[in-house]
């Protein structure tokens, strides 16, 4: 059913459970899985000077990958890490599209209210956009 499973993480703790899914689901499917992090490039205005800011942003996501890759390999999961720059949902879209994906397993946070109105999460954006199934993994709110 599942070859090929995307992981999209920004090394934060609520993507641990996330994780967690991935792996037992790529060990259920004999699955691969892909790890990518994004560096948004829209978290600073294009007329700031932000080589600096994006390159130490590229190796925080260089350490999320690399330790879900640890993990990985850990658990005996074939495993191929990415660190791309762009807008996050249309990257992890273009990402699966690009690599055949069957299934992205996102981690999301409990968000209620307006703020889930307003501000749009990564994982709400790749869920409506997806042509593939997306298996969200809620964080709990005390996380």
């Amino acid at each position: 059913m599942y070859e090929r499973i995307l992981l999209p993480t920004d090394g934060s703790v609520s993507t641990d459970k996330a994780v967690e899914q991935a792996l037992n689901l790529a060990d259920a499917y004999g699955a691969s899985l892909h790890v990518l992090s994004v560096v948004d490039r829209t978290i600073v205005p294009p007329d700031v000077r932000s080589d600096i800011l994006y390159d130490e942003l590229e190796d925080e996501c260089a350490d999320a990958v690399s330790d879900v890759e640890a993990a990985a390999n850990e658990a005996g999961v074939d495993v191929e890490t990415t660190v791309l720059r762009g807008t996050p949902h249309r990257v992890i879209l273009d990402y699966a599209d690009k690599n055949d994906i069957d299934c992205i397993v996102m981690g999301t946070h409990g968000r209620r209210g307006l703020d889930r109105y307003l501000l749009g999460s990564v994982t709400e954006k790749v869920v409506r956009l997806s042509e593939v199934p997306v298996l969200t993994v809620r964080m709990n709110e005390e996380e």
